[in-house]
């Protein structure tokens, strides 16, 4: 008999604020254990919280991505549980009035879109680290992480599948990295993945979950699904029952295990917290962000194929990060916006292809909108040829200048004087008139071998139009 998948996912999103939720201590990566927890983190005595104004602009955005009901009332919460890096005891969040209610989110698979629902996305604090291994047999906490505000999206449990799993993860990545709310780097857990899967026969209610904690990357979200759908199906199969828990992923085995029971809401005991007063937005509040807002994956992928005429591909991979189309757009300004279809295959091919080989974000390229756009330019004006072009990338990436400036220092300028190209044409075809008079009998693909020989005698840099051209005139007279 066949079984039904239900997943929902949880996905904290770490907030690009400078400071912390309560508190103005940095939330900067990579700091010295403990040097970023003041007292407000820690809930010494007489402390008190003051909520970062900028964390509610922040979700704002966000419900507005959605098409979200947005909460103007939001009050923060106290969820208690004791873990050794949860210094207060309790952490601040949102339970009875998140800021951003019922969403959802369009997602492809298969060619297919799917609606997914968003359940809520609520603002708390994160807790601190525990560092396990780093002295034999002893864990190390870390609170420089207790207090950084994140955003905890939480989704209805309408996907059916690990492959759409990762596509709505991948969907919601996109939009809060165009957004500017969070940077996504999921290596220092500014995005993770919790995914809470659960299986059933047709028709019957949902089955038992168990939550999937923190995967740190879409390839093991897709993976540890995977594994645990199995592994339930082979539990009920074989008379057991799911457990509800929280399950760690191996990469290392391809398996999940058990890392403790899953509390219920009522465990938590939630109360509202004494020292955080109700939060009210207005109208204005929401139109104030409404305006900041940037055009989002979806809009911008439209307009790249209705009016830039791009391929789907093409209009998919240039959005595919924020910073990748605002490349894309500073190229095609420089470029006097004529053909945006070089503009986009010099971006996904060359310019692709060597970030890739190099391990580099489109951020960090050392061929900068302009430089690519100078290049572009000088094929447009025929100054050098689409091959002639490869040479003074290579040379770019390599940090020997502008287009320009290789151009002049190697010698690079495109042959266009149609005597000069003639010339060469003439001493070709007198040199090879066997190959002529193949070509005369009909052997058309010779004319391949023609232009190659005069681009040869030219060193590459003939006009390949001009050759052809001239070729033609000659051979068919």
């Amino acid at each position: 008999m066949s079984w039904e998948v239900v997943i929902g996912l949880e996905i904290h999103a770490q907030l690009t604020t400078k400071s912390k939720i309560f508190s103005g201590a940095s939330i900067a990566y990579g700091a010295a254990p403990n040097s970023q927890a003041c007292a407000v983190d820690l809930g010494m005595p007489g402390m008190l919280p003051v909520v970062n104004h900028a964390v509610i602009d922040k979700g704002i955005a966000l419900g507005l991505a959605l098409n979200a009901e947005l909460g103007k009332k939001q009050v923060f919460d106290r969820k208690n549980y004791f873990y050794p890096d949860l210094p207060k005891g309790y952490q601040t969040t949102q339970m009875d009035y998140p800021i951003v209610g019922k969403g959802y989110l369009d997602i492809e698979v298969d060619g297919e879109t799917k609606r997914v629902g968003v359940t809520r996305a609520h603002l708390e604090e994160d807790a601190g680290k525990s560092n396990h291994g780093i002295v034999p047999g002893m864990t190390g906490i870390d609170l420089n992480r207790a207090g950084t505000p994140l955003l905890e999206i939480v989704s209805e449990p309408d996907l059916s599948s690990a492959q759409e799993a990762v596509a709505y993860a991948r969907k919601m990545h996109e939009l809060v990295t165009f957004l500017g709310i969070c940077d996504g780097n999921m290596q220092e857990g500014s995005f993770r993945v919790d995914s809470n899967v659960s299986v059933r026969r047709p028709g019957e209610p949902l089955g038992t979950r168990a939550e999937l904690k923190n995967i740190n990357s879409f390839r093991f979200i897709e993976k540890a699904i995977e594994f645990e759908i199995e592994r339930q199906i082979d539990l009920i199969e074989s008379g057991g029952k799911v457990v509800q828990e929280t399950r760690l992923y191996d990469s290392e085995t391809n398996t999940t295990r058990s890392m403790r029971t899953k509390e219920e809401a009522n465990d938590y005991r939630y109360f509202p917290c004494p020292d955080l007063l109700p939060v009210r937005i207005t109208d204005e509040d929401i139109d104030a962000v409404r305006a900041t807002m940037p055009e989002l994956p979806d809009a911008k992928r439209a307009r790249y194929v209705a009016d830039l005429g791009l391929s789907e591909y093409d209009a998919g991979v240039l959005t595919s990060s924020r910073a990748m189309a605002e490349y894309f757009e500073a190229l095609l300004e420089h470029t006097g916006g004529k053909d945006a279809k070089v503009c986009a295959n010099w971006i996904t091919s060359d310019l692709a292809g060597a970030l890739n080989k190099a391990g580099l974000d489109i951020a960090d390229s050392p061929i900068s909108e302009q430089m690519l756009a100078g290049m572009i330019n000088r094929i447009q004006d025929d100054t050098i040829s689409g091959k002639i072009a490869k040479q003074v990338f290579d040379a770019m990436w390599k940090g020997e200048g502008s287009a320009d400036e290789i151009i002049e220092a190697k010698g690079l300028k495109q042959i266009t004087d149609t005597g000069a190209i003639e010339a060469m044409v003439d001493e070709v075809l007198a040199n090879n008139p066997s190959q002529v008079e193949a070509y005369k009998g009909g052997q058309e693909k010779m004319m391949g071998y023609f232009v190659g020989q005069v681009m040869k005698a030219s060193g590459g840099q003939a006009n390949p139009g001009q050759v052809n051209k001239l070729l033609k005139e000659k051979l068919n007279s």
